[in-house]
């Protein structure tokens, strides 16, 4: 596709809807925001209260906690009860899926003590959290020892529980893969009650490799071990600006990070390319900097995190007309560099909000909290959204990056693009997402003979036919992206609105070993599966009760 054009669409007459989403910003501005921010502040409050008490009485806690859910699991009667979830509300999820599962009856079960980090192993390495730490408190904890997450998702809110039992992943994920990759161990509570700690080479093995991407559906995770590393005060980034086709952005991009010399020394530790327009795109690169370097005359030091600053992705644009250029970010301000903005999507939720006298003004109010704009939406706004705005991360081998972009600007045409590359490992174990088989016999850029390289295509934002007024079918959009996505070899978060029905899904994940260790651990009849919990629209009992019944034969992939 050398030359991209834009599909001629006719104009779509606006309804009432379309005046509640262009004056949300009153509710956002005047409710969410405040509330937003007595939320952050409260939780920051817990935060520090919990960092002050010694690791032996949070691991006491921890214990007492993890007796609470057995013995609340032990309360439910499978005659009469529905099948178990989380306590927590279906608005409270970060993702933007309606969670629509909990209509219907289900047993409760209350994990919401589950927020401290239970011990940094500085021998080893690891740190031991529960499941709602979330990505601010843990940086907020680590940095300063210059320790860190291996892989540490952007957005503050994104907690461990979500990154290992979905997905997550980071700029260093190049390295050490997605979230789950870099988890050591996992203590999970299984649906008879037993507590188990499962390791990649312990008898619970399968397990271990069976959680990731399991959305909560084999048991519940209360606490993981998880890789630490060695970091340093900066992050020292580069700024280069790229211009041509789409397919040569997606070339420049792979050289960012994968030298086609394969010289190590050039692999940064730190890699993202955001693409403004179907010719234009930054590509940013980041190596570990101490507090010395940074500081050296004649370095420029970006204090990013200070509310009244350029949103990052307006400033990392800003190469375009500048050229490349070079600066030092405080290491945990790096790290969270998207979360005031919410990428560019806080564009949309606040169209001025990225304005010099907002910034100043009301910039330490964000951002809003997710899941308050999702309560504070309503069912039309939401259906919305679901139509007439994408959220979709599309893992997609590196070799198909362009194509997928093309694709993307055909059917959807939104900007920008943000693309991250990860490893994805060859198990031992065919877990539901795997690489490409036979890659390693290709020697394509960026593999190894133990991982293919995927990249994280971000679509998010409203599509041009929208923002122009013109017709636009969202989910005609999302399923013929799934379509490519199945035909590519490709895989789709779960925390997506997503229209594939249920063999389709099967067709894009791998199935056995999940309904292996469904089987094996009880989960079925006490879990729903991970299909009906994913899937767009309401779960009536019924139907899960159809579904789970459905679940003793095997699940089916047909071949592509």
């Amino acid at each position: 596709m050398s030359d991209l054009q834009t599909p001629l669409r006719p104009k779509r007459k606006k309804i009432l809807v379309d005046y509640l989403v262009q004056f949300r910003w009153i509710v956002v501005i005047f409710v969410v925001l405040p509330v937003s921010y007595f939320i952050y502040f409260s939780l920051y409050l817990g935060d520090t209260w919990s960092a002050m008490k010694s690791e032996k009485r949070r691991q006491k806690e921890h214990d007492d906690n993890v007796k609470k859910v057995v013995k609340r699991l032990k309360e439910r009667n499978p005659k009469k009860d529905g099948l178990v979830c989380t306590a927590r509300k279906p608005w409270i999820a970060v993702g933007m899926r309606n969670v629509d599962y909990k209509r219907a009856r289900h047993f409760e079960v209350d994990l919401s003590a589950f927020r401290n980090i239970l011990e940094v192993d500085k021998e080893r390495m690891v740190a031991r959290c529960e499941p709602l730490v979330n990505m601010g408190q843990i940086t907020r904890y680590t940095c300063p020892m210059n320790l860190a997450l291996a892989v540490v998702a952007e957005l503050d809110d994104l907690t461990v529980g979500g990154l290992i039992n979905g997905y997550g992943i980071e700029g260093s994920s190049h390295l050490y893969g997605l979230f789950s990759d870099t988890v050591v161990a996992m203590e999970v509570v299984l649906a008879d009650g037993r507590v188990v700690r499962a390791t990649k080479d312990n008898e619970y093995s399968d397990l271990f490799y069976a959680i990731p991407w399991s959305q909560g559906t084999l048991g519940f995770l209360v606490a993981a071990e998880i890789k630490l590393i060695n970091i340093k005060e900066y992050m020292k980034v580069t700024y280069k600006p790229c211009r041509g086709n789409l397919k040569q952005l997606a070339q420049d991009y792979a050289d960012s990070f994968s030298p086609r010399d394969g010289d190590p020394s050039k692999i940064p530790d730190f890699v993202e390319t955001m693409i403004y327009t179907p010719t234009e795109g930054v590509m940013m690169t980041g190596v570990y900097a101490s507090k010395e370097e940074a500081k050296k005359k004649g370095n420029k030091i970006n204090n990013q995190g200070w509310w009244f600053k350029t949103w990052f992705y307006q400033h990392a644009q800003s190469a375009l007309k500048r050229g490349e250029f070079v600066e030092y970010i405080p290491t945990r301000e790096f790290y969270h560099r998207h979360t005031r903005s919410l990428y560019w999507e806080g564009k949309l939720i606040l169209p001025f909000a990225d304005q010099f006298w907002f910034r100043w003004l009301l910039g330490w109010l964000m951002p809003p909290k997710v899941s308050l704009l999702k309560a504070t939406q309503g069912e039309a706004v939401r259906n919305y959204y679901h139509d007439m705005h994408v959220i979709q991360d599309i893992l997609v081998p590196l070799y198909k990056v362009g194509d997928a972009m093309e694709f993307v600007h055909k059917e959807m045409e939104v900007y920008p693009l943000w693309l991250c590359p990860h490893r994805l490992y060859k198990l031992p174990i065919k877990t539901m997402i795997y690489p490409e088989h036979g890659f390693e016999h290709h020697h394509r850029q960026g593999d190894t003979p133990y991982a293919q390289m995927f990249t994280d295509v971000g679509v998010y934002y409203a599509p041009g036919p929208v923002l122009r007024g013109e017709e636009f079918n969202g989910s005609e959009a999302v399923r013929n992206l799934e379509r490519w996505m199945i035909e590519n070899h490709c895989f789709q978060p779960q925390y997506a609105v997503s229209e594939l029905n249920e063999k389709d899904f099967w067709r894009m994940f791998d199935a056995d070993h999940y309904e292996y260790c469904r089987k094996k651990y009880g989960a079925v009849g006490t879990f729903m599966s991970v299909y009906y919990k994913s899937k767009k629209g309401r779960k009536t009992e019924k139907e899960v009760a159809e579904a789970e019944a459905a679940i003793a034969e095997p699940a089916y992939a047909e071949e592509v």
